[in-house]
């Protein structure tokens, strides 16, 4: 198959997603290209069967915002045209979705509906719990999901949320975020360890874009009583609005010695490989899929009991669920975690077992067959 693959290139589970899915795709021998602002972050490699379109908005003084969901409908309409994709796969309904439609609109007078490009959208979780959401963009997202040949959530607790609040005209699939075992996975490396001068103690991790919705408070708050317990550092990777209040804490408190703010960090697997316990108090996460990432690399977790995190976590078998705001559970839990040398390993193992069970390659599979049955139902149209 020839697929198009429109994501954000930068930092976010998103754009991760999508490039590991066009990485995968490439791999099986189908052909891949990315339409995106820049080359998508996790990219980083050549393929015969890889291509990146990066879309250039032009700037006009009479608007405020430069033309980028024009510009994005214009890039994909040429290449899906003299390349003749099968499909487009949207990942966010806003604005790839949407370009996706009017890129196919474009194309009307030079290659008809049944014979064009298929689109498929993957509804990672902002663009409807917080750009649906808002009034003035509800009625933009809800038709870039009607216009959708086919439409996919990466949780069940996503899908469920697009069908209380748009009220759609398909079905909605349900296809899980995956990772790469042979990737993510616990390395015997302690030089990371030594770079960062842990001399000895236990590692908990934190890895966000540090939006008020991540509740890096209370990952602090929950270090806090950890630290008073077992010796331990917390490494924070990321970064976003609530940083300063953050370190401004830190400091107050007198943590500076056990807190280090690590910044945006492509590769993640060597921190992974020497943390002991990752924290993720979020309010929702569509899906989590730094948790599942940290579950890979033998990192147990303590998430919270909302969104996509109970689909994957297992509660008192890889990691701790709670209500959000439990300071006080998440602490004992993850003490509980921590303390003990064997109960901590029983933890590790189970979360790499669970991980497998959202290998790449099972999740390739699903997305594979779900384009060619949108192919499919295209050309039994055009034969009726």
């Amino acid at each position: 198959m020839k697929i198009g693959i429109s994501c954000h290139h930068t930092y976010g589970g998103s754009g991760a997603v999508a490039t590991e899915l066009g990485k995968a795709l490439a791999t099986k021998g189908h052909t891949v290209h990315f339409f995106s602002q820049a080359a998508p972050f996790r990219l980083g490699l050549y393929s015969k069967n890889i291509f990146c379109h990066e879309v250039e908005a032009m700037h006009y003084p009479l608007f405020e915002s430069p033309f980028y969901s024009l510009a994005l409908a214009s890039k994909i309409a040429e290449v899906a045209y003299y390349e003749e994709l099968d499909v487009v796969h949207a990942h966010y309904a806003i604005p790839h979705a949407i370009s996706a439609v009017l890129a196919r609109q474009m194309l009307e007078e030079r290659c008809p509906e049944s014979q064009c490009f298929r689109i498929a959208t993957t509804l990672h979780g902002t663009d409807i719990t917080i750009v649906g959401a808002d009034k003035s963009m509800k009625d933009a997202v809800r038709l870039a999901i009607n216009k959708s040949d086919g439409i996919s959530a990466v949780s069940g607790y996503l899908r469920d949320e697009t069908i209380k609040m748009f009220d759609p005209r398909k079905p909605i699939e349900v296809i899980h975020n995956f990772v790469d075992t042979a990737l993510f996975k616990r390395l015997d490396d302690n030089r990371p360890k030594q770079m960062l001068g842990l001399d000895g103690g236990k590692v908990v991790i934190h890895i966000s874009n540090f939006r008020p919705v991540k509740r890096i408070m209370d990952v602090l708050a929950v270090f806090e009583r950890i630290q008073r317990d077992v010796e331990a550092t917390l490494l924070l990777v990321g970064d976003g609005p609530d940083r300063s209040e953050a370190e401004t804490w830190v400091r107050r408190n007198g943590l500076g010695s056990k807190v280090r703010f690590l910044g945006k960090l492509d590769d993640i697997v060597p921190l992974l490989s020497i943390a002991d316990l990752m924290l993720m108090p979020s309010n929702v996460e569509s899906f989590g899929l730094a948790a599942l990432e940290a579950m890979a690399c033998g990192v147990p977790v303590v998430v919270t009991d909302a969104g996509g995190f109970p689909e994957f976590v297992r509660q008192g078998i890889d990691g701790y669920l709670h209500d959000h705001g439990d300071i006080e559970g998440m602490s004992r839990s993850a003490i509980s975690i921590l303390k003990d040398d064997a109960v901590w390993q029983r933890f590790s193992d189970a979360a790499v077992n669970q991980a497998g069970r959202f290998e790449t390659a099972l999740k390739v599979q699903e997305y594979e067959a779900f384009y060619r049955r949108l192919i499919d139902e295209a050309r039994e149209r055009k034969a009726q």
